[in-house]
């Protein structure tokens, strides 16, 4: 069977739930093109800047990308057999995941761009503010954590291909360094030169294959400069991103996030269009080398994985359903939305398009034998490896579609990095109060310190083998990513029974907000209680993870009994917000 069976009607449904569900979603939330938004009655051009829904797009797909539409699908494709997998990405996203980002984009703009935290605070009270603070604060370190280190493995060692082809992390890591000097460039020249988006676009994107290109020729081995191990290498490379972190979540968006994620999505663009029509143009699929291969189901037991009941959906996150976009709706889109119609897009739109980049990541699992060994390597490989080969169909050199595959990955990656960082900076100032540069460093560096404490740990398994720190870290970050995104939706559903007492809020946000709670506290529970014992009986575990675990699940039951008590409080609607648009 050929992978275009699975990925053309993958692509029509989904087209098909922005035209109809979307737009009821935007009835229901009756969105206004006339309302006046944050963005324009708070524009500072620091945080507060209002711009093109076409620029806005790219930049939000950017930022909610990240690696998880890779990761994930590719580990539950492997563990599980590639067709749970794929009905989790369409419905998920579909129902829940859309539904999510879209109500978080929609409740941070009637609320003057401020963070679901704070939506929270006004329709719940202030202790569930603090809570939802803390959940938030925990899991975007964990989220940092993951992203840094497996990042960083992409810019060492070498990747043998079929053909006898090498693929230099070293030369990964100069393409990247090259890459990100792009957009500081392209936003000066927007700023000062008052270049036009298009002609931006029109200049810098090409330059963008071309440090792809460039890069495999000047690799910057770091561990044989330094004449280091690449365990090392990957260490020092993981304190350098963060290091990155720490500076670019405190320049001006205009100079970075802006620039870059526009970039990074019209790049991410590129990469679906040359593997969708590498695939669709071939004849080379008649003698099936784009067939599907790998098992559609494997087994509910997956090893070290888990059942597939909870575990698929905390492995596959991003792609489906995921907390962390909330927090870049809430946190930077939301101030920089131009029209409150411009939400559609934005929040359910870029969703569902994140969904078909997690089918496509797993149609790279999908084209391996069940008994390749190619299934062990790290996802960002395997995600690799199957697009230089979608690409390859098109006349594209394997080396050539294996680096733009792995600079795909680094550049979803380097915007959810310094965003995730910048949102670590809001709370950690709304925590203490403290404005101005010295809140600000304040809160960068103890969003950034913290995950560097993690990543220079050892980290071993049961046997004293050692575990890449992402490895270790990515249960709980997909754990404790949907059980925000539980709260995310818990939240709004408050905020929305509260203002508008209609039955479709319990449909649409409500249900939604019960299976994500059931599934998330259920897959963290199993990861992290049956640390506290031994052969022996109780113990208290030195790893600081079943900790974090524990903290978190008290955090979010402590969360759901304040929601209970809100509902359940007889009490009058609250009038919502004299917002053009909205009641």
């Amino acid at each position: 069977m050929s992978l275009l069976v699975v990925l053309l009607p993958s692509a029509f449904v989904l087209l098909i739930a922005y035209r109809l569900y979307g737009s009821l979603l935007a009835r229901l939330f009756q969105l206004d093109s006339n309302a006046v938004t944050p963005a324009v009655t708070l524009r500072d051009d620091v945080d507060y800047a209002p711009i093109p829904p076409e620029l806005l797009l790219g930049q939000h797909f950017s930022a909610i990308a990240a690696a998880g539409p890779i990761v994930g699908p590719i580990l539950a494709g492997v563990a599980f057999g590639w067709l749970p997998a794929l009905l989790w990405i369409l419905l998920g996203s579909i129902f829940i995941g859309g539904v999510h980002d879209f109500a978080a984009l929609v409740a941070s703009v009637r609320h003057k761009a401020r963070s679901i935290a704070e939506v929270v605070r006004d329709h719940m009270s202030r202790r569930s503010y603090l809570l939802f603070l803390a959940f938030v604060w925990i899991a975007l370190v964990y989220i940092i954590v993951a992203f840094t280190d497996i990042t960083a493995s992409s810019f060492i060692g070498r990747q043998v291909l079929e053909h006898g082809e090498t693929v230099s992390g070293g030369g990964i890591a100069t393409s990247s360094l090259l890459y990100l000097a792009l957009p500081i460039i392209m936003g000066l020249c927007m700023r000062y030169a008052k270049m036009p988006l298009w002609l931006a676009t029109v200049i810098f994107l090409p330059l963008v294959g071309l440090t792809i290109w460039v890069g495999q020729f000047i690799p910057f081995d770091l561990g044989q400069w330094l004449g280091t191990s690449d365990a090392t290498a990957q260490k020092i490379w993981g304190v350098l991103l963060l290091a990155y972190c720490l500076v670019a979540a405190m320049v001006p968006m205009w100079l970075l996030l802006q620039p870059r994620g526009h970039l990074g999505g019209c790049f991410l663009y590129v990469a679906l269009a040359g593997a969708a029509i590498g695939l669709i143009v071939s004849d080379r699929l008649v003698a099936g080398d784009s067939a599907i291969r790998y098992p559609a189901f494997t087994s509910w037991q997956a090893g070290k994985t888990g059942s597939l009941i909870p575990m698929l959906f905390i492995t596959i996150a991003c792609g489906a359903c995921s907390g962390f976009h909330s927090l870049i709706a809430s946190g930077t889109t939301s101030k920089q939305l131009r029209k409150e119609t411009d939400a559609k897009a934005i929040g359910y739109g870029t969703m569902l398009l994140e969904a078909f980049v997690a089918v496509v990541s797993l149609a790279c699992v999908m084209v391996l034998a069940g008994d390749s060994k190619l299934a062990n390597q790290p996802p960002n490989f395997i995600y690799a490896l199957g697009m230089g080969r979608f690409l390859e169909i098109l006349g594209v050199p394997a080396m050539i579609g294996v680096s733009f595959a792995l600079m795909a990955f680094t550049t979803f990656v380097y915007d959810t990095l310094d965003v995730c960082t910048r949102l670590g900076r809001y709370i950690v100032q709304e925590l203490t109060g403290l404005t101005g540069k010295a809140g600000g460093w304040l809160g960068t560096a103890l969003t950034a310190g913290v995950p560097l404490v993690f990543l220079l740990q050892p980290h071993v398994d049961a046997q004293g083998n050692t575990v890449p720190v992402w490895k270790t870290f990515w249960s709980l970050f997909g754990a404790s990513n949907q059980l925000l995104a539980a709260l995310t939706l818990l939240g709004v559903t408050v905020w929305l029974w509260r203002t508008r007492r209609e039955a479709w809020v319990w449909l649409v946000t409500g249900v939604p907000t019960v299976f994500m709670y059931v599934m998330s506290t259920w897959a963290l529970a199993s990861m992290t209680l049956p640390k506290f014992r031994d052969a022996n009986g109780f113990v208290l575990p030195a790893d600081p993870v079943p900790w974090a675990g524990l903290v978190l699940l008290s955090l979010a039951a402590a969360m759901l009994v304040e929601a209970i008590l809100v509902i359940a409080t007889p009490q009058r609607p609250l009038q919502p917000r004299r917002v053009p648009g909205f009641g």
